[in-house]
């Protein structure tokens, strides 16, 4: 038999973690909605020849899922949903190679935030959720 470690360190690193990616994803898709705009999102997914609609659908999971996360809300759930984004991401930027930092941006970033979801739900949601019925 296993046992998870509940001990309070886990349970606190574990919501860091899980903070930490709710963060990201908000703050990702609130960018597309005030920095790049809808209409400005939407043109960077047609100019990839991806169907418009799928930003609306991409700034819904990730403002939706951020605030989930944040919120400790279905944590292993929320965090499974987003990581077929992030591999979306990742593939936009794979031809520009492995940096994040070279033009247009490369795979690294997307990649290793998608791992992060993965880990977290395998985690759960740790310390710090606004329900454990809900967690």
């Amino acid at each position: 038999m296993t046992t998870v470690n509940t001990s309070p360190l886990t349970l606190h690193a574990t919501a860091l973690l899980r903070i930490s990616l709710g963060v990201m994803a908000l703050a990702h898709g609130l960018l597309k909605v005030f920095v790049f705009t809808l209409p400005g999102t939407v043109g960077y997914f047609e100019s990839l020849g991806l169907p418009g609609v799928l930003a609306y659908f991409t700034i819904a999971a990730e403002i939706g899922g951020g605030l989930a996360l944040l919120l400790g809300i279905y944590t292993r759930w929320i965090s499974l949903a987003l990581v077929p984004v992030l591999l979306g991401a990742a593939t936009v930027h794979v031809g520009n190679g492995w940096l994040f930092s070279n033009a247009g941006g490369g795979w690294e970033f997307p990649i290793f935030w998608t791992i992060a979801l993965v880990v977290q739900a395998g985690l759960g949601g740790g310390s710090a959720v606004v329900s454990r019925k809900l967690a």
